[in-house]
Formats: structure tokens, C-alpha cells, sequence
């Protein structure tokens, strides 16, 4: 059984460029809290100094998580008040800080958070894409089989697709999301977001693709993704693999539940094709 804790982490949104955007809650909080967990102690450094707050400062990267996890949860037990920040918007999010969260939640300690700035979110609003649903995919995977799968989902996704890349990733990311989605897929891709040099391109996949193939990419990149266009099932093709899944062995039944729950053609529909079908 756990003993009383009355530890806090506190999850503060960073700004994603410029410090102005920091808020006076954000500054109020690091300044008051026992300590601050960052993404990169020399990044938040230049926050801090912006911010007059000279509280205790110590590391919380990918690299050393699993170690800074159980001490944060020891300092948490120890009933200290802990900052989370990453170099950007919110920590957790595409960024160091579940494993900061399970960890605070393990020991009972309170979990809250300081909101702020968001790439995504930012991304999203100027974009001119829908937005009362959308999917954030974060970071594509470098290779494989994950990185194909994850193409393959986006390419059927109908809501508005939200994704970060990095500068030396953006070229070889728009050409495969050209491959796997068409080039005549709407995109935003927008470049600084809020820094001196802020940069919103608007236009297709494959236009992308090539603008960004005869430069040297630079900063930091969120893409926004139109979303695909509805599908409308196809009744002769689910007729077919319907009767190919019998012909296997399948039930009708099953099969015919199946195949309509995996085309999105009527239950009823197809159940009387197939029947005509068997006549």
C-alpha cells in the first residue's frame, strides 16, 4: 500500500519559437516548482534565462528515460513538486513524457498540466483544412514495414492528417507520401511556426514533393493532409469475396457478416446478391 503522497508533476507547454508566447502561469510555475525535468537543458536554459527563473534544471531525453522515470518517481514519493518540459509545445506528445506520467501515476502522485503552445493545433488552424476531426501521426517511421503500414493506413484516412517531419527527412517523406497517397492530395506544409522566418505552402502532394526536392529544407516542418475522399462500397466485389470465403470453407453467414462489416456494404444487401448468386 502506498503511503500518503502529496507529490505533483506538472506537464508545461513550451512555446514551439517564440519565447513571447510563453505565458505568465508557465513562468510563475517553473519558478515555484522543487525542480524541472527537460528534453534538452540547454534549450530550456534559454527559456529560463528569458524568464528570470533560475529553479534546478536536470535531463529527460529518449535516451535516459527509463533511468530519469524512477528517479522522478522517488523525488515524486518524496513529496516534491516537478516540471516536465520538452524543447517544444507539450510534453508527451510525439515527445519524452509518458513514461514521466506512468511513472508519477504509479506512485499516486497528482498529475497536471500547464497548456500551451502546439504545433499541431497551430498547424491544423491555418492550414484551411477541416478540423472538427482530425488524426495526429507524429513522426512517420524511418523503414520498414511500420513505415509502409503506416503510408498505407493514411492513404484510406478521411480526416484531415496532421504529421511532423524533420529537415532532413522532408524530401524522402513527401516523396513516399506521394507514392502512397497520390499526388493530388491537398497539403499544407508549414515551416517555423511561429519563429522569424514562419512559412505556410499550400498546394498538392506532388507539388510539394517538388518544390521542397530543389532546396535544402530548413527548420522545423508540421504537414496538415486533406483527407481522402469517401469511398462508395463496391457490391460485386463484395459478392465476390464473399463467394470466394465460402468456397473456402467460410460459412455464408459468417461470411457474409464479415465482408460487410470489412466493405461497409449492407448486411441485408449482400446476403440477398449472394443467394442470387447461388440460385
Amino acid at each position: 500500500m502506498l503511503a500518503d503522497v502529496a507529490g505533483t508533476l506538472i506537464l508545461c507547454a513550451t512555446p514551439i519559437g517564440n519565447l513571447g508566447d510563453a505565458s505568465a502561469r508557465l513562468q510563475e510555475t517553473l519558478a515555484l516548482v522543487d525542480l524541472i525535468y527537460a528534453e534538452d537543458t540547454r534549450r530550456t536554459a534559454k527559456l529560463l534565462a528569458a524568464l528570470e527563473v533560475r529553479t534546478e534544471v536536470r535531463s529527460y531525453f529518449v535516451g535516459n528515460e527509463e533511468h530519469r522515470s524512477r528517479e522522478l518517481r522517488e523525488r515524486l514519493e518524496a513529496d516534491a513538486t516537478v516540471a516536465l518540459v520538452t524543447d517544444a509545445g507539450m510534453p508527451a506528445i510525439a515527445d519524452p513524457g509518458l513514461s514521466a506520467v506512468q511513472a508519477a501515476l504509479e506512485a499516486g502522485a497528482d498529475v497536471t498540466v500547464v497548456p500551451g503552445p502546439s504545433a499541431v493545433t497551430a498547424a491544423l488552424a491555418v492550414s484551411g483544412f477541416p478540423s472538427e476531426r482530425f488524426v495526429f501521426e507524429g513522426f512517420i517511421p524511418r523503414k520498414g514495414t511500420d513505415r509502409r503500414r503506416r503510408l498505407e493506413g493514411m492513404a484510406l484516412e478521411e480526416r484531415t492528417s496532421v504529421l511532423f517531419s524533420a529537415k532532413k527527412r522532408l524530401t524522402r517523406d513527401l516523396s513516399d507520401l506521394v507514392e502512397h497517397l497520390g499526388a493530388g492530395r491537398k497539403v499544407a506544409v508549414t515551416r517555423e511556426l511561429t519563429k522569424v522566418f514562419e512559412e505556410v505552402w499550400r498546394g498538392t502532394l506532388g507539388e510539394a514533393a517538388d518544390h521542397w526536392a530543389g532546396m535544402e529544407p530548413r527548420g522545423e516542418f508540421t504537414l496538415v493532409i486533406g483527407g481522402a475522399q469517401p469511398v462508395e462500397p463496391s457490391l460485386d466485389e463484395a459478392v465476390e469475396q464473399t463467394q470466394t470465403a465460402i468456397e473456402a470453407g467460410e460459412s455464408m453467414t459468417g461470411a457474409v457478416r464479415r465482408i460487410a462489416l470489412e466493405t461497409g456494404v449492407g448486411r441485408r444487401e449482400l446476403y440477398e446478391a449472394v443467394l442470387l448468386t447461388r440460385r
